[in-house]
């Protein structure tokens, strides 16, 4: 039976890419997997597939590479799937010495823009160059990539082009996902935002938006779902005063939910939203949720990014907009509620591209299969 081990720093244990997709494929298929994760402290089986995570992200570089190098001579895989540099950096010479495949699922940008945001010019140039080198030095000691978009193939498939790799997206299993396609009631609308709260994903681009539609429409019943939460200290005076200066009448504001229930949390949303900043790393990526809005039949309204222009083309369930465009944007609302036929249909064609076109089962063959050839070379 051969082994497969996941790797990741940042990530969870049981992350919805990483534990309910990729790794459960591998385990359906008669892989033995592993999973360990900086993130958080956990040991034991979770549906036949065994976690050892360790919560030392705060802890040096070096204890980090410890920590996956033990567990990777302990395990002894056949195959070691990466999510970030320092796990490919701290298992070369295992990979080297026992021949092994070592693919980097490249699903985030490095070095990201958070990454950087703590520190000021000129240093922010020089630490963008060194986690530059950072990527190309991991891109260099693995033997595979995947790439979770078509955008995030810049740099590592244009310097390394000569070794395998796909792409694999981020589409939901449909044993996740709860369809829950709404008749539109011309008096009331439920809006959802859902995620990280803050400015970059575009809270405050979607609080002004419903403050031109109240305007416009006073008599509208609109109700505000936010399902997701600040991150830190800053983010929650931010949100806080937000709050104040728009002073919403029905406004809920949900936890984040366990992600076999997300879909589920949403299910009384009549539009959903992701007005998220157009800076460069935004436009370079496609955002997750997409894909379970689709699949729970939900019309969508998002930022004009290249990375959904790119994969999806032009939406048939929802509009792509310039997030700060509030006027605009409220139009579509009010076009959807003067003609529900129109929000039918849209949410009708969320569904049927999801079950046709975007879920997981259209592409994990694929993913099971370049992980054998992989092990098998």
């Amino acid at each position: 039976m051969p082994k497969v081990l996941f790797l990741t720093t940042s990530h969870s244990y049981n992350d919805d890419r990483i534990f309910y997709h990729q790794a459960k494929a591998l385990r359906d298929n008669g892989y033995e997997v592993k999973i360990c994760s900086l993130h958080a402290e956990y040991k034991g089986f979770i549906d036949g597939i065994e976690i050892e995570s360790y919560a030392v992200l705060e802890e040096s570089i070096d204890h980090k590479m410890q920590t996956f190098r033990k567990v990777c001579n302990d395990f002894q895989p056949q195959c070691i799937i990466c999510s970030e540099p320092l796990a490919i950096v701290a298992v070369r010479n295992f990979v080297k010495e026992n021949k092994i495949s070592c693919i980097y699922d490249v699903t985030e940008w490095y070095p990201s823009l958070s990454m950087l945001q703590k520190y000021r010019f000129p240093a922010k140039i020089f630490q963008t160059v060194k986690f530059s080198l950072i990527q190309l030095c991991a891109g260099f000691l693995s033997t595979h990539f995947i790439f979770g978009e078509t955008t995030k193939k810049f740099p590592l498939a244009y310097f390394f082009g000569f070794k395998k790799q796909m792409i694999l997206p981020y589409y939901p299993d449909s044993i996740y996902i709860k369809e829950s396609i709404k008749q539109l009631d011309t008096d009331t609308i439920t809006l959802c935002y859902t995620g990280q709260i803050s400015k970059d994903k575009g809270i405050e681009n979607f609080f002004s938006t419903i403050d031109k539609l109240r305007q416009k429409m006073p008599t509208l019943h609109i109700r505000i779902l936010i399902i997701g939460s600040t991150v830190d200290g800053d983010d929650e005076i931010y949100f806080s005063a937000l709050l104040k200066q728009y002073s919403f009448d029905h406004i809920e504001i949900r936890k984040p939910t366990a992600f076999e229930r997300f879909t589920e949390s949403l299910a009384e949303a009549d539009i959903c939203f992701d007005l998220r900043e157009i800076n460069f790393e935004n436009n370079h990526s496609l955002p997750i949720k997409l894909f379970y809005f689709m699949g729970a039949g939900k019309p969508v309204i998002y930022s004009d990014l290249k990375g959904i222009r790119k994969h999806l083309g032009i939406l048939s369930f929802g509009s792509l907009v310039d997030p700060h465009h509030a006027e605009f944007i409220s139009e579509i609302i009010i076009n959807y509620i003067r003609n529900p036929e129109s929000y039918h249909a849209h949410a009708l064609n969320a569904r049927k591209e999801f079950k046709e076109q975007y879920n997981w089962d259209r592409i994990k063959v694929s993913f099971v299969d370049f992980v054998k050839r992989s092990i098998d070379k």
